[in-house]
């Protein structure tokens, strides 16, 4: 039956595909004309030729009809059998052009007709009816045994020799009209899919690169948000101290503006070296676009915990900016030089950690430590402990609540950049409200 698809047609055709045919139906005429003409000259039929307006009609039967061929292929094959056996019946002096307009007009119906079902049917009832009409031709002509010489002495019969003849060129010419026909469709068929895919792909594409660029800018918010925030909350923690013993304690005051001062310095230095990370990364990805479809290929369709991914296990072992769990012990005294009481503890025995984890554990010890100047109110305690466990780490994060009303006008970014985080490594991440007061955070991060 051929190939199919559905809800697709090659039908209805352009105006170039019916002045093709327009052009081959006239040269078919044409020929035709030569060809009727010849075969009368010839006496093909004697004395029983049809005349010569009957042969003009039968001309134009066959072949106008081709010009509607990929527009009406069904009826103009039925139009075009028709003609084909009233040509022979009405003893029209042609036997040469007649035979392409009939094969024409069946590769039609199998190259271009959707409804392949009804094509099928078409084409079994056309050729039925010829062979039909070839059989009665046959024992016809076996009636009438004289008409052909007989020879006793041949190995088969010449009247036999002849049928079997006629049915096999039958076979052969009606089973090449078929085959081409479904192999021309199979074709179409095949060039609609590719086009398809080829459309899909080029449409995947662009959301791909157009994903790759919006996960590279949250990747890169995330990271700016890392670096600044915990120095800038620090900062103004020691901002505020120092404005309020400016005048009774001048010592106090100086030594919270240099912690304002280190702390805006260190940024900065991070800053700084971030980004030149990020530039030589783009570098090396031959430009924003090529960067934008490599990254798509290995993390544009998924959501932003692929990119936080792509991030930590590509960039975090290079970029001095997300140091490791070394760094935690700072980020406390940090919090204890900005007057916040706080702990920190090492459970277990020490070992080696992957840097992408030891990169995240620093990360959310930050956030949360920052959180906790930011959020818990002066004076709150912030307790920081690291847990060295058999497959894991475990950082841990509280404060006991007693700074007076907890602010919870944050953006909430900071929580989310923490799960994505955490769960870039295959961890696990418990952040709310304590029961007996105060805030956790408790990520645990897989070391295997």
């Amino acid at each position: 039956m051929g190939a199919t698809t559905d809800d697709w047609s090659r039908l209805p055709v352009g105006r170039s595909e019916l002045r093709q045919d327009a052009v081959l139906a006239g040269s078919l005429a044409l020929g035709m004309g030569v060809t009727v003409t010849l075969y009368g000259a010839s006496g093909a039929y004697d004395d029983d030729q049809a005349a010569w307006w009957v042969s003009a009609l039968m001309v134009l039967a066959n072949t106008v009809p081709i010009a509607l061929r990929r527009r009406f292929p069904m009826s103009v094959l039925v139009v075009v059998a028709l003609a084909f056996v009233g040509t022979a019946l009405l003893h029209v002096p042609e036997l040469f052009v007649v035979n392409f307009t009939l094969f024409i007009a069946l590769y039609t119906v199998g190259a271009w007709c959707s409804d392949r079902v009804r094509a099928e049917a078409v084409r079994w009832v056309v050729i039925g009816g010829m062979f039909a009409w070839l059989f009665l031709a046959i024992v016809f002509g076996w009636a009438v045994p004289t008409s052909l010489p007989n020879d006793g002495d041949a190995l088969i019969p010449p009247y036999i020799a002849y049928s079997l003849l006629n049915v096999l060129i039958n076979v052969v010419y009606f089973g090449a009209a078929w085959y081409a026909g479904n192999r021309a469709w199979g074709a179409a068929v095949a060039r609609h899919e590719l086009a398809l895919r080829t459309a899909e792909l080029a449409a995947e594409r662009e959301r791909s690169a157009a994903q790759a660029i919006t996960l590279e800018r949250v990747r890169i918010a995330r990271e700016l948000h890392d670096v600044v925030a915990h120095h800038v909350a620090l900062m103004g923690v020691q901002a505020g101290a120092a404005r309020r013993v400016l005048g009774r304690d001048p010592e106090q005051a100086a030594a919270s503006l240099s912690v304002v001062e280190d702390s805006a310095r260190t940024a900065v230095g991070e800053l700084r070296r971030m980004l030149g990370t990020l530039r030589s990364h783009d570098a090396g990805d031959h430009g924003a676009s090529a960067g934008a479809t490599d990254r798509a290929r290995t993390g544009g369709a998924h959501t932003g915990v692929t990119a936080d991914t792509a991030h930590t296990g590509r960039a975090a072992d290079t970029a001095p900016s997300t140091e490791g769990i070394g760094r935690i012990a700072e980020v406390v005294e940090a919090a204890r030089t900005a007057g916040h009481p706080a702990d920190w503890s090492v459970v277990g025995e020490e070992r080696p950690v992957p840097p992408t984890v030891a990169a995240v554990a620093f990360r959310i010890a930050q956030e949360a430590v920052t959180n906790v100047l930011k959020h818990a109110g002066h004076g709150a305690r912030a307790d920081v402990r690291l847990r060295y466990l058999a497959e894991a780490v475990e950082v841990e994060i509280t404060d006991d609540g007693r700074g007076g009303t907890r602010d919870t006008t944050g953006s909430g970014l900071g929580h989310v950049g923490m799960r994505e985080r955490v769960a870039a490594v295959g961890g696990t991440v418990e952040i709310g409200p304590r029961a007996r007061g105060g805030y956790l955070v408790r990520a645990w991060l897989p070391t295997t």
